[in-house]
């Protein structure tokens, strides 16, 4: 099984249209760090997601501890607590893959070579797997959901 570990907007992006299940099917299960876990389901209480995320961990989402501090602390004097546990706990558990969605975090994962993927290509990849019919329909919810996405991103959906 590979090691698939999330950071919080994809979480948040697909449990706003319902779609969190996605990241089940595609990998079975996959792995939070500590700060993810809390600002989703902790701060983000009450909150898209939330309650959503907080079921899957009891269940396929599993919830890990980032052992190297230092590290964490270095990533987050230009990144979020979350994104740097990511990043630092894809390089402690050698990850398959990072789910990450903003620009500087797919940078830095890419840096210490952890192959990246965000919410637009989760569900790409879901398309191509056969798990959704509708891609540009699915993104078109998550725009609405206020979740952003570039329309040039949308329309290589409509080349393919």
């Amino acid at each position: 099984m590979p090691i698939i570990i999330s950071n919080a907007s994809p979480l948040i992006g697909l449990s706003s249209i319902d779609s969190l299940h996605i990241l089940k099917d595609l990998w079975g299960r996959i792995i939070i760090p500590e700060a993810v876990y809390g600002e989703v389901v902790v701060k983000g209480s009450g909150k898209q997601g939330a309650s959503l995320v907080a079921d899957a961990c009891k269940e396929w989402i599993e919830v890990k501890t980032v052992k190297d501090r230092q590290e964490v602390n270095a990533l987050q004097t230009v990144l979020d607590e979350g994104e740097a546990e990511v990043i630092a706990l894809g390089q402690e558990i050698n990850a398959d893959l990072v789910l990450l969605d903003n620009k500087e975090p797919r940078l830095f994962a890419r840096t210490v070579n952890l192959k990246v993927i965000g919410t637009v290509g989760i569900i790409r990849l879901a398309w191509q797997k056969g798990l959704i019919s509708a891609p540009i329909e699915e993104l078109y919810k998550l725009k609405s959901s206020g979740f952003w996405i570039d329309e040039s991103l949308i329309e290589t959906f409509r080349i393919h």
